[in-house]
This record gives structure tokens, C-alpha cells and sequence, in this order.
């Protein structure tokens, strides 16, 4: 066997066969695994050989829903996720209002509807704590809902109700006058025409600092949930450097409206990419969130709301999905709630898949017992997000995405265990910046049902509850399957990729909370260090 370029060695190796204590990697693939001992014969003059001592070696982990490039346009301005009340969001707004020149924009993003309680969601804080004349901009936390100030929504033209190719709208009052906030991308999209736009610099610096930081939380790779107009010259720039420190999968949106032109692009897309980054499918929404009353309920939600598909005509995303289906494009689709949910299984279950990659979903946060069993008959990866359920609901039920969908419903909530248990394919991520993306506390709340770090709040649904093999599983064996990738990543095993990821403490044997605190000593992506602490 040719000399390794590295060989890792730690007390504890998760690998594919017998325990272990030592891998060998050369040309970015594992070559070997086995005992210290071993080592010795897989050296040679140029070997980097690492020895982690106590440490705990994994497969590389993989977050499978992320927004990079839309997240670091999304996260400007006053971070407002700890938010909690009325009045913290009003003295957040005029700290971060000290700080902007006259004239210029104040921004916010995270913010949780929670805020508001049973009070509608409006630009009144803003006014409140800026004056009526301010250019003021607040991204809610869920990505797909908006605050915009009286001066903002003026200078975007938007003074009164609007017609969307999809479900988006302009909220108004009784008198047909904007509220201020805005649901779902086209309408959101008015006020981002007219709001300043980042330096390419600065969103080359942004992104950088996102990936190393990634890096250094134990993340080897990642799903786009989005392709930006500049994330090519983004991955490209940073590559130019050097190399990416997390690969990507990328898979752009595919939005309501839609024409012929527009998916033969998204199937020309599909040639897209670099040494560590591609784009690999294409990213549908069939309805928004619950939060703010555009997810597809079978019954309307408390509100009265939450009563169709984002998609004006289902039949149109039916067929969208069949067109690039039939180009071997790997499909995505976001679904939040039971009747969304069932449109799309029904709606792969009619789509012959040319892909070696399996269809998925994302989310997933309400669904009757009898779609849970339709993931695992379909061979329908579940992509869930652990943190949306610890972060944003309260077993209490005083949430108001609780709330909104009442007591039955909020009891079906992300029933990650039960499709697990069923058989189907679950991969775990983070859909940042909606929430944290540091895998070791995602993992951690996979198994307790509430956020790491917090015994003292009650675990939402218990039952839902994931092993820590089964969460592992979710961030490296499963994240491979649910890429096509089963045969050569997801696993420390010979002729697999030399994505490793290495923990002092080992995340199959400590408690949740204590590993969520784990240091990462390093992070290898293609057999390089890409952390290294």
C-alpha cells in the first residue's frame, strides 16, 4: 500500500468494522483503518501523523438543510433572537438606531413571533422606538415573513394589497392600508429591491468567517437549501484562496410561477460547480410556516388561516417536479403541514425518480400517523431540523405555533423517532440562520426534545426523542444515503472519503448535554485539516 499523506489516530474510532484506533488517508480517501500498531506500516517520509490521545473520531458530519448565502444577506443588522418581549424589541431597535447614520437603514433579523403574543404583527414597535420616517427593516426569524416601516414600505411602493404568482401577501389593515408585515418571498422580495446591498467583499468576509466557524464546530459539509444570484462567485472567490473548509450540495429554488425557460435553467444549473462545492437538485416550497398562517393545513388553524399551498395551482408544482425529474434533477421540497405533506408523497409517489438520489422533504413539523409510514414505502428522505422543535415550540403549549394548530395537532409535533422507527431515513440539520447550526447542540437536542443546556425546560413530545447512534446516524451515514452518496461517504471505512470529524468527548456515551459542550480538537475535509484547535 503507498504511503498515507495522514494518518489520524484516537482511543476511540467510530469506523464501519471492528474497533479501532488508527486511519490512513491518501489522496483525500481513507485507505486503511485499524489499530495504533498498524500505523507504523502505512508511514512513509511525507506522513502527517496526528494523534488525538482520548478523543473520539467520526464520520465527517453533514448538515442537511443550511442557507449560507441567503443567510448572510438575511443576518444583517441587530441580532434580535433573544428577544422575548414587546418592549425588548422596542429597546433593541433604538440601540441599534444609535448606531446608523441619518437617513440609513435599521436593521434586525431573528426575530420570533412570539413577540408579539395575541397582538397582531405590525411595524408599531418600530415606529415606536424610530419615528414613522425611518427606513426600517425586520427579518422574522422563519425566513419567510417580514416588518417593514411606514417610510419602507413607501419607498418600496407598497401601499396596499398585492397579487403574488404564490401565496405571499401584503397584510392590511380593515381600511386596505400595509400593516408593515410582509409573508412569504415575493412579497418580502418588494422590500429587498430597495434596501442597500452588501459589498461583494463584504459578503466574501462574511461567508469566510461562516465556514470557518462551521468548521470548527465539527461540520465536514452541508445542503444549500438555496442558490443565490452571487453564491457561484462566492465559492468561487473563496476557492481561488484555497480551499472550502465544508463541502456543498446546493440546490436552487424552484418558485410558483415558474415557466418552461425558467427550468431548463435550473437543469442547466446542475453543470454548476467547484472542487468542493456543485449544485445538486432543485428546491420547492409547497407551503410556508405555520407561524404566520401560510403552511397547508387539512383544517384551518386557529386563525382560520393556514388553509392552502403555496402554490396557487398544486398541479403546477406537480408537474415542475415531473419536468426535472425527468432530467435527473434530485428534488427537494419543503413541506410543513399534514395536507403539504401528503400532496407531496403523493405527488413522488406518481414521479418515476431517474435520480440515484432519493426525493426528500424538509420539516416536517404536523403529520397523522399514516404519512409517517409513507416515508420508508416511498424511500422519502426526512430531512428534520431538531432545533426547530427545542427552540420555537414549549411543551406548555403557549407558543403560538402551538396555539395555532391546538392541542391534537401540536401533539404530532416533528415526529423525527416515529419515521425513524418506521424505517425511513431521517437527516438532521440546522436551517440556519432560522436556528443554530453547531451540530454538537442539535445533536444534544435530538435526544432531549429541548434545547442543550437547559434541564430545567420541559421536553416537547419526549416520545419523539432519537438515540444517540440514531442521531449520529442523522448527521453521516443517512446524510450520505439522502445525497446518493451511501457507497463512498458516511462512514470510516477503506476506499470511503477522508471526511472525519473528532470530539474530546465521544457522542455515542456522553450525556446530550455534556457533548454539546464537546471541543472539536479537528475537522478533516478530502484528508485535509480543514480545524484544527
Amino acid at each position: 500500500m503507498p504511503a498515507a499523506d495522514l494518518i489520524l489516530m484516537a482511543d476511540t474510532i467510530h469506523a464501519a468494522g471492528p474497533p479501532a484506533g488508527a486511519i490512513a488517508i491518501r489522496g483525500g480517501v481513507i485507505t486503511a483503518v485499524g489499530d495504533r500498531s498498524d500505523a507504523r506500516d502505512w508511514r512513509g517520509p511525507g506522513t502527517e501523523v496526528i494523534d488525538l490521545g482520548p478523543a473520539t473520531i467520526t464520520a465527517g458530519l453533514v448538515d442537511g438543510h443550511f442557507h449560507p448565502v441567503m443567510g448572510i444577506g438575511m443576518t444583517r443588522g441587530a441580532d434580535l433572537t433573544r428577544v422575548r418581549t414587546l418592549d425588548d424589541l422596542v429597546v433593541a431597535l433604538k440601540r441599534a438606531g444609535e448606531s446608523v447614520a441619518r437617513g440609513g437603514w435599521v436593521e434586525g433579523w431573528g426575530l420570533d413571533p412570539n413577540v408579539f403574543g395575541d397582538v397582531p404583527v405590525t411595524h408599531a414597535p418600530i415606529v415606536e422606538a424610530l419615528g414613522p420616517d425611518v427606513l426600517g427593516a425586520i427579518q422574522m426569524f422563519d425566513a419567510h415573513s417580514a416588518i417593514a416601516s411606514p417610510r419602507a414600505l413607501e419607498l418600496a411602493g407598497i401601499d396596499g394589497p398585492r397579487d403574488f404568482a404564490s401565496g405571499a401577501s401584503v397584510v392590511c389593515d380593515p381600511a386596505g392600508r400595509p400593516t408593515g408585515h410582509l409573508l412569504e418571498m415575493e412579497a418580502t422580495a418588494l422590500l429587498d429591491e430597495v434596501m442597500p446591498a452588501d459589498e461583494p467583499s463584504e459578503r466574501r468576509d462574511r461567508l469566510r468567517a461562516l465556514l470557518r466557524s462551521m468548521a470548527a464546530s465539527g461540520l465536514t459539509g452541508a445542503n444549500a437549501m438555496d442558490f443565490e444570484d452571487d453564491s457561484a462567485a462566492l465559492f468561487d472567490a473563496l476557492e481561488d484562496e484555497g480551499e472550502l473548509p465544508i463541502r456543498w450540495r446546493c440546490a436552487p429554488f424552484v418558485n410558483p410561477g415558474v415557466d418552461a425557460d425558467g427550468l431548463a435553467a435550473v437543469v442547466d444549473l446542475q453543470r454548476a460547480g467547484g472542487r468542493r462545492w456543485r449544485v445538486d437538485g432543485a428546491k420547492f416550497m409547497i407551503d410556508g410556516v405555520i407561524d404566520v398562517g401560510t403552511a397547508w393545513l387539512d383544517e384551518p388553524d386557529s386563525h382560520g388561516e393556514c388553509t392552502s399551498s403555496l402554490w396557487p395551482d398544486p398541479s403546477a408544482y406537480r408537474a415542475a417536479v415531473r419536468q426535472l425529474a425527468s432530467h435527473s434533477v434530485p428534488i427537494v421540497t419543503h413541506a410543513i403541514g399534514d395536507a403539504g405533506i401528503r400532496y407531496v408523497l403523493d405527488t413522488y409517489s406518481s414521479v418515476p425518480r431517474v435520480s440515484p438520489v432519493p426525493y426528500r422533504m424538509e420539516h416536517l413539523e404536523t403529520m397523522p400517523s399514516d404519512l409517517v409510514a409513507r416515508f420508508a414505502a416511498l424511500d422519502v428522505t426526512a430531512s428534520m431540523q431538531p432545533n426547530h422543535c427545542s427552540h420555537f415550540t414549549r411543551a406548555d403549549g403557549q407558543d403560538n405555533w402551538s396555539k395555532r394548530l391546538g392541542e391534537t395537532r401540536a401533539g404530532r409535533a416533528y415526529r423525527i423517532r416515529d419515521v425513524r422507527d418506521g424505517g425511513g431515513r431521517v437527516a438532521l440539520g440546522s436551517d440556519w440562520p432560522i436556528a443554530p447550526y453547531d451540530p454538537r447542540g442539535i445533536i444534544a437536542s435530538a435526544r432531549l426534545r429541548r434545547p442543550a443546556g437547559s434541564p430545567d425546560v420541559e421536553p416537547i413530545v419526549p416520545s419523539q426523542a432519537l438515540t444517540a447512534r440514531m442521531a449520529l446516524d442523522g448527521y453521516t451515514s443517512a446524510a450520505a444515503a439522502a445525497a446518493g452518496l451511501a457507497d463512498r461517504a458516511g462512514r470510516i471505512a477503506p476506499s470511503f472519503q477522508a471526511d472525519l470529524s473528532a470530539f474530546t468527548l465521544d457522542p455515542l456515551t456522553a450525556g446530550p448535554d455534556e457533548f454539546a459542550e464537546s471541543p472539536v480538537p479537528l475537522t478533516v475535509v478530502d484528508g485535509t485539516v480543514t480545524h484544527r484547535a
